[in-house]
């Protein structure tokens, strides 16, 4: 029998798993896009180098610095019989302004001729693509029929991923339904790592060329690609979990996924982080945002939304449906007009202004910062058998006691204290509150926790004979310091409150002082392993052993006599295996 209000938490935890999967832990920082265009240009050293490196600056917004010596190189590397030189050379040539390449006659009938079931996925999708770059006619449902037939033969990850790309070059008024269902075939294909990755198991350039081709054929038949939105963050994921790569290669197909993920018409992945830590206090009250896609480039025109705050400790909502203020190309807001406690918050953030947004509620810890107070501290000593008042003396922080404070067995020593936030003067009760008592002399510390009452005023008392043990009964003068701490706080607190002078009874004190430093190494451990047992001599275990041998030397010696004839004796493995067999028969 379920226990009732079990299903609203299972729905609660599962809400919760849902909003988290959806955010992009890896993406694309300023840095990374900088990085990668660094790794992009390079020097060519052929057509196809010049290709990565070309395309891919382009996806990134940037170009080749210099685009006639770019255009130069590839015009004199072109090889008008190479189907791949031609296509390297035509994409290349897209893109660079005013670089445009005159091919004959012959080699626009090497590339029609190309593109049949005769030739590779490979050499169709290069053929296509350079009949495409430079600009020449295509009979694209007879190039689908060719790719098609071939891609039937051709059932890996990376020809499907080529069809695709060859797809994105035919005309709309081609069938290509039968091409685009591939997409779901290779989704299918990918493999869920713990939830936050999905990726090809040969590894991330197919994943990357993957996202960049269903993106560029989605656009142009105008389908949305079969993606949930978990599968899209877990594929972004994947694409940029690595910033260094192994070839221009990879690192282009990086490229051409962030572009694909930045600038399609269906999903839009979202990445939402706080500037700087994710904390406010009264001196930095505004909470600033940025909303971008996985390049980091900001999206202005987004509108956020904080749904509600929440205190992580007692769940009290403090602030609702309050919008962020655009501030250039971050959003703002100013969370201590809500006067919020110190402590910490989950915000609920919902993103709109565009249906293509994915991970656009996002949840964040945000830290509420203050200053701590002490006030109201008093140093008593107090005689047990309350024969004499209480002396009590009040210190004001930061200043140190005036005088010593003398404590022996006939009396108790306490501390009393308030904690306030200095700007609401509201109560607090850090995490971190302690007392340490350092013997001048010795350099022994002991250190207590003072707890709060239900006043929230801070008590500690020492009781002398009950906590001797502590401190060896080492009478001396003990520094007092309070130890205020808590990552909320944005002044913690060591103060030398004032000393005290402990005496305990002379028949308790340590023969000898020992300096006790925590911070010293220990005396070295000497470990004594168990002595060998005492071996018999050499004369006795040769002895023992000539008597073990001795009756298979007197089988030889019987053998002799007797004129045992062994010519005879033949070496066949039937023969040494029925042998063998019989002496471990004997043996047993």
């Amino acid at each position: 029998m379920a226990v009732p209000g079990s299903n609203t938490i299972l729905l609660l935890a599962l809400t919760i798993t849902v909003i988290q999967a959806l955010t992009p832990s890896h993406y694309l920082t300023q840095r990374d896009v900088e990085r990668l265009k660094s790794s992009l240009n390079q020097p060519f050293s052929n057509l196809e180098t010049a290709f990565y490196s070309i395309l891919g600056l382009s996806k990134l917004g940037a170009q080749v610095p210099d685009v006639k010596q770019a255009c130069t190189f590839i015009k004199s590397n072109l090889d008008p019989n190479s189907l791949d030189s031609l296509f390297y050379a035509a994409q290349s040539s897209q893109v660079l302004s005013g670089c445009e390449i005159s091919i004959s006659n012959e080699t626009k009938d090497l590339l029609h001729a190309a593109v049949s079931e005769d030739s590779s996925v490979s050499q169709i999708y290069h053929a296509v693509g350079a009949l495409n770059g430079f600009g020449l006619p295509l009979a694209s449902q007879e190039a689908l029929g060719a790719l098609t037939a071939r891609l039937s033969k051709e059932e890996t990850v990376l020809a499907t991923i080529q069809a695709l790309q060859t797809a994105s070059y035919l005309s709309q008024q081609a069938d290509l339904r039968g091409i685009v269902e591939e997409i779901e075939d290779l989704v299918a294909r990918l493999d869920d790592l713990g939830g936050v990755y999905l990726q090809f198991e040969e590894g991330l350039e197919p994943t990357a060329l993957f996202v960049a081709a269903t993106y560029q054929l989605s656009d142009h038949v105008g389908t949305e690609p079969p993606f949930k939105e978990d599968q899209v963050i877990q594929l972004v994921n994947a694409v940029f979990s690595k910033k260094n790569f192994n070839s221009l290669s990879e690192a282009f197909s990086v490229a051409a996924a962030a572009a694909a993920f930045s600038q399609n018409r269906y999903h839009l992945p979202l990445v939402i982080v706080a500037e700087g830590s994710a904390s406010v206090s009264h001196q930095q009250p505004v909470l600033r945002l940025q909303v971008s896609n996985v390049m980091s480039q900001p999206l202005a025109q987004a509108s956020v939304m904080l749904e509600r705050a929440k205190s992580s400790s007692t769940k009290n909502t403090v602030l609702q449906q309050t919008a962020f203020t655009p501030s250039g190309d971050h959003f703002d807001l100013n969370f201590m007009n809500a006067k919020p406690a110190s402590g910490y918050y989950d915000f609920s953030i919902n993103i709109e202004g565009d249906s293509r947004y994915i991970a656009n509620v996002v949840e964040l810890k945000v830290k509420v910062s203050t200053e701590v107070g002490i006030t109201n501290v008093d140093l008593s000593t107090v005689d047990k058998d309350q024969s004499i008042a209480p002396k009590t003396t009040r210190v004001t922080y930061p200043a140190k006691g005036k005088g010593s404070f003398t404590v022996d067995s006939h009396q108790n020593f306490a501390l009393s204290f308030q904690l306030v936030d200095v700007n609401t003067g509201a109560e607090l009760t850090p995490h971190q509150t302690f007392v340490r008592l350092h013997n001048q002399k010795t350099g022994q510390e002991v250190v207590f926790v003072a707890e709060p009452d239900s006043k929230n005023i801070y008590k500690f008392e020492l009781d002398t004979s009950e906590r001797k043990n502590e401190f060896d009964s080492a009478s001396g003068t003990y520094t007092l310091y309070l130890i205020i701490g808590d990552a909320t706080l944005e002044n913690p607190i060591l103060w030398n409150v004032a000393d005290v002078i402990i005496k305990f009874p002379e028949e308790d004190a340590p023969s000898t002082i020992l300096s006790k430093n925590l911070f010293t190494p220990k005396q070295e451990i000497q470990h004594l392993f168990r002595e060998p047992e005492k071996r018999p001599p050499t004369v006795v275990s040769n002895t023992f052993t000539a008597l073990i041998l001795s009756p298979l030397l007197l089988l030889f010696i019987l053998w002799i006599r007797l004129g045992a004839n062994i010519s005879n004796f033949t070496f066949a493995p039937s023969t040494i295996i029925f042998h063998l067999g019989h002496a471990e028969g004997t043996k047993v």
